[in-house]
């Protein structure tokens, strides 16, 4: 993600790669919102049996995912998961522009930068096994791939750049036209390549010294993975986490652009308010992964619940940062530990996530502090515009934080 001005959102929110700018909100974006969109609820269980959670129930998700789809989101599904072991689920809005069929329910997904908790849980059991340690150096991993221009990888350390405190700079292709979209959407690039267009820039600061979004020091991650394994990092999340857990509706399409069915397209409002589908593309594999909400929420459960780490790397993965100021308008009081993100709850205390954002979805997501309620809401548009963008974050936000606290929607608990 490219430090942006000040008036630009991050470029993960919405977009962690295909978006180099956001621009204020035109009152053409709200008239876009699509006409004819239904929204369906259900309580689901494993033994078929329908039962809502106490406190946030079937009517309160309902209102909350109705809220989201009515800034004029396409379609929007959300999933609440407690230790009942029934989940809510709501959906709103339509699969597809222009046509009545619902948005699936178990439908899939990019969940880009929620992929960065993925990659985050496999380095700290990396360090666990002593296979590497969080205070390596990067040069000491790959040796002269951090160079040039200020940038110095013996000075950038493994858990600086889990903690986006090494100051790469990002410089990621991406598309801010329908017509770029079109153009480059089956472009591909190579770690190596992504890490060289870096290069050719100064750091946001010395290593240590700030805060600043870095996707391409999660890409270094993944080299530096495959490095210390021998294997490619890809296939370390996929026996570490994906496999072990059950994930299995949760891939990467590689050099496919398609998604599996069933899904929602996505959608992006461009700046000239043009809502294009944004679908088919080709994703870099870091950003990639495709999944559900019910995969995203046995994740978090997973990982909060210590099953994933030992109690020393979750405490060390817990070790937050303030954000960047232009990050607290997405994320109030939002602080970053190693691949993670903690937030606060209206109800007291706080919870963890980790947002994607990729042209066409985006998703938010939050798990209480031992993992027992979690919550993804997947959205299948994204804009160019700072106070449409705003507005989505917030409303979605505010559905984690009622879906959390396990309050009504319309009350704060005090």
């Amino acid at each position: 993600m490219t430090t942006t001005p000040q008036t630009s959102a991050p470029q993960h929110l919405p977009s962690p790669r295909r978006h180099r700018r956001i621009r204020r909100a035109r009152p053409a974006v709200a008239a876009a919102v699509l006409g004819a969109v239904g929204v369906t609820v259900a309580v689901q269980s494993p033994d078929g049996a329908a039962a809502p959670p106490p406190g946030y129930r079937q009517e309160d998700l309902r209102r909350d995912t109705d809220a989201v789809r009515a800034l004029g989101i396409t379609g929007v599904q959300a999933r609440v998961t407690t230790t009942s072991g029934r989940d809510l689920v709501a959906t709103a809005g339509v699969a597809v522009s222009g046509r009545n069929r619902p948005v699936p329910r178990e439908g899939y997904f990019r969940i880009a930068s929620t992929g960065k908790a993925l990659m985050a849980t496999v380095v700290l059991q990396l360090a666990d096994e002593g296979t590497l340690s969080l205070d390596d150096t990067v040069d000491r991993r790959l040796p002269g791939v951090i160079d040039g221009n200020g940038n110095d990888g013996r000075r950038m350390t493994v858990r600086q750049l889990l903690q986006n405190t090494s100051g790469l700079h990002d410089d990621l292709p991406g598309f801010d036209t329908p017509q770029e979209y079109y153009e480059h959407r089956y472009d591909t690039y190579t770690p190596e390549q992504i890490v060289a267009r870096a290069m050719k820039h100064h750091p946001d600061f010395p290593p240590g010294t700030g805060w600043s979004y870095s996707n391409t020091g999660y890409v270094v991650l993944g080299m530096i993975v495959e490095a210390v394994t021998g294997r490619p990092w890809q296939e370390e999340v996929r026996r570490r986490i994906l496999r072990p857990l059950g994930m299995n509706h949760t891939y990467l399409p590689g050099s496919t652009p398609t998604l599996r069915r069933p899904h929602a397209d996505g959608y992006q409002v461009f700046a000239s308010g043009e809502r294009t589908d944004v679908t088919e593309q080709i994703v870099p594999d870091l950003g990639g992964y495709v999944s559900t909400t019910a995969d995203v929420n046995r994740f978090f459960r997973a990982l909060l619940g210590g099953t994933l780490l030992s109690e020393a790397r979750m405490a060390e993965m817990k070790d937050t940062v303030p954000v960047a100021e232009r990050f607290e308008v997405f994320w109030p009081g939002g602080r970053y530990g190693l691949g993670l993100v903690n937030r606060p709850l209206t109800c007291g205390g706080s919870y963890w996530s980790h947002e994607g954002g990729e042209a066409g979805y985006i998703t938010l997501n939050g798990a209480t502090d031992d993992g027992t309620r979690t919550v993804t809401v997947s959205m299948s548009t994204s804009f160019n515009d700072l106070g449409t963008t705003l507005g989505q974050h917030r409303t979605a936000g505010a559905l984690v934080d009622h879906a959390l606290c396990d309050t009504p929607g319309n009350t704060r608990r005090s």
